[in-house]
């Protein structure tokens, strides 16, 4: 019994050390030969990781890079907090393709303020500014909460001069920006007796002038137009577009200049002492 007991115990121990013996994975790795791996420059270095063998480096794709595909060493990858999504339009995306089959994109598709007072469309993207920043010297990034960053009225688009004849349409526009939405109205400038700078609330009792505001043309943004028609001398003057909300308040300040005459070809105003001026708006 001794003799047949020792077999069984040496068949035993052989058996454990040939499974602890390294080998080719199911990916088909090889040996690690670090020498003859590609190099691998990465944006920040938290993008650094190796293959599916375990030996040469990689960058792991972030928003809108390259991933997917049946790279047997496991490129393609996607960094922490993306999934790789696929759209028939994506290179390789037929089936069986050694190439890339779609993109990195953040698992939380929503904006974020940051800590820098920026907005980024996702905390992805906060992450990675916040590597980059830590990795230049600088302040790392952290989410301040989730949807864009609060600020005050901007002023995108200010309004034009205007130089027109009496009894034509014109019109002032103006864009602001802001988190939260700014409310924007229309003022006249003017001068009391005694030199006072006075505001009208626009359109007041006038029965040529309509304001109309709508939000657009992209997120956060107001548009504000005050329509004259049909514009009369007493309309001359300087207007001013007004935005606030609760973190402040700007403006932005326009003429409008009446002429008598009439329109002429080619986008002028042709008026009675011959001279021509340059025309904003549309004439009846």
């Amino acid at each position: 019994m001794k003799p047949l007991l020792l077999v069984l115990l040496l068949a035993l121990v052989l058996a454990l050390a040939r499974a602890e013996e390294p080998g080719p994975s199911a990916a088909g790795c090889g040996p690690c030969e670090p020498d003859s791996c590609p190099a691998a420059k990465c944006r920040a270095p938290e993008l650094l990781a190796k293959d599916a063998c375990g030996c040469c480096p990689l960058c792991l794709g972030v928003e809108g890079e390259p991933c997917g595909g049946v790279d047997p060493a496991g490129r393609g990858r996607c960094a922490q907090g993306y999934v790789c999504l696929t759209s028939p339009g994506d290179v390789g995306a037929a089936a069986g393709a050694a190439s890339t089959t779609g993109r990195c994109v953040c698992k939380h598709d929503f904006a974020v303020c940051g800590s820098d007072a920026r907005t980024y469309e996702t905390v992805c993207a906060l992450h990675l500014a916040s590597w980059l920043a830590a990795h230049a010297g600088r302040s790392k990034v952290h989410k301040e909460h989730d949807g864009e960053c609060k600020y005050a009225p901007i002023i995108v688009t200010t309004p034009k001069n205007i130089v027109n004849v009496t009894g034509s349409q014109v019109y002032l526009s103006c864009e602001v920006k802001a988190v939260p939405l700014p409310i924007v109205t229309w003022r006249k400038v003017t001068e009391s007796p005694k030199g006072v700078k006075l505001l009208e609330e626009l359109p007041g009792d006038r029965i040529n002038l309509a304001v109309q505001v709508r939000g657009g043309p992209s997120k956060y943004e107001s548009t504000a137009w005050v329509l004259i028609n049909p514009l009369m001398r007493e309309d001359a003057g300087t207007y001013q577009c007004h935005a606030r909300n609760s973190l402040g308040e700007t403006q932005a300040e326009s003429s409008i200049k009446v002429v008598e005459g009439k329109a002429k070809a080619g986008g002028g105003v042709m008026t009675k002492d011959g001279r021509g001026d340059s025309v904003e708006g549309t004439s009846k």
